[in-house]
């Protein structure tokens, strides 16, 4: 195979600010939460910032997920779209510096996606995100043959959300994933979106996806159980295999009838940024690179503890070779 995991989803350019209560209180956004914003309310984010320490990287939930799996040194491809601007070559750029081979159309007009992410002193994250030509990316844009030559697609559970081409592009690659019987992973995404789609995600859980990741509180959100493990239970049941997070407790992988659980590591967390993403990335980048389920959850929750001690979805210090070698046995 060419590829370990192939992933759709936004192209978003993160920028990371710390900030203080007040400074949130200002934007008059809720705090600790995704709010959709539109140009206007971004550039004017934006401005507020402008000055202070910020940290900017390729982002968007499946891209932070595929860069997590290039920096383990797996193979990953990406399909996104992007506009001809400053922001959207930073992006190509930050993803295929890292070995992501990226496709999909670029948009003549509009501005490449941004996620303001503004981190408060207790680590709690506000995403101001205005999608900006991610919100187009289509069908035709995702490109079969790489698909195909890949272990996982893995789709973000975002593109979901609407009627639009988006939503179009999700099945498209998820229905391709089918004909060349590639695995199907997908994640929740998000607690509003297991509410929102709660019909629709057990369509997909009960067809064709084989491996969904979702935290505790989408997971109880789908099941309408308060057990966690009873939540994780009943989704198993229709699905090949589950990935829940639990925080700080760690997380329960559920594969082939067998729970797994993992255990969580102790640290101080400053910002809890792709902690999700990282997670998805350490444990499709082990399952892909012949890893137990077991081992594959380990690296996938000692590096969500990683990220959690710095600022941002990035490593600032990828694992070094020894370290991968003691935490995947090879």
């Amino acid at each position: 195979m060419k590829y370990d995991v192939f992933g759709v989803g936004n192209a978003l350019v993160d920028i990371q600010a710390q900030v203080s209560d007040e400074v949130i209180a200002a934007t008059g956004f809720e705090k600790g939460v995704m709010t959709l914003v539109d140009d206007a309310q971004q550039a004017h984010v934006l401005e507020q910032l402008a000055g202070g320490s910020l940290n900017r990287c390729a982002g968007g939930s499946a891209a932070n997920t595929i860069m997590a799996i290039a920096d383990f040194g797996g193979r990953g491809a990406y399909a996104c779209k992007v506009a001809g601007d400053e922001t959207g070559e930073f992006f190509l750029k930050d993803m295929r510096d890292r070995g992501v081979a990226v496709s999909g159309g670029a948009a003549a007009e509009g501005n490449t996606g941004t996620s303001a992410i503004l981190i408060t002193e207790d680590a709690q994250r506000t995403m101001l995100t205005n999608l900006g030509v991610s919100a187009e990316l289509s069908a035709a844009d995702i490109d079969e043959d790489e698909l195909r030559q890949s272990q996982v697609v893995y789709v973000e559970g975002y593109l979901l959300v609407g009627d639009g081409s988006t939503k179009a592009a999700a099945y498209r690659a998820m229905d391709l994933a089918k004909q060349h019987n590639v695995k199907l992973a997908l994640t929740a995404s998000d607690p509003f979106l297991a509410n929102l789609l709660r019909d629709e995600l057990w369509e997909l859980i009960k067809g064709p996806v084989d491996l969904l990741f979702c935290n505790e509180e989408e997971a109880k959100s789908l099941a309408q159980l308060d057990d966690p493990l009873a939540c994780a239970t009943a989704i198993h049941q229709h699905v090949e295999s589950v990935a829940m997070t639990l925080g700080p407790n760690g997380s329960i992988l559920m594969h082939g009838g067998e729970t797994i659980a993992i255990e969580g590591v102790p640290v101080e967390a400053i910002d809890t940024t792709g902690a999700g993403d990282m997670y998805a990335g350490g444990l499709l980048y082990g399952i892909t690179n012949g890893l137990s389920w077991q081992r594959a959850g380990h690296l996938a929750s000692t590096s969500a503890a990683r990220i959690v001690t710095q600022l941002g979805a990035r490593l600032d210090q990828p694992f070094t070779a020894e370290e991968m070698r003691e935490l995947t046995g090879n």
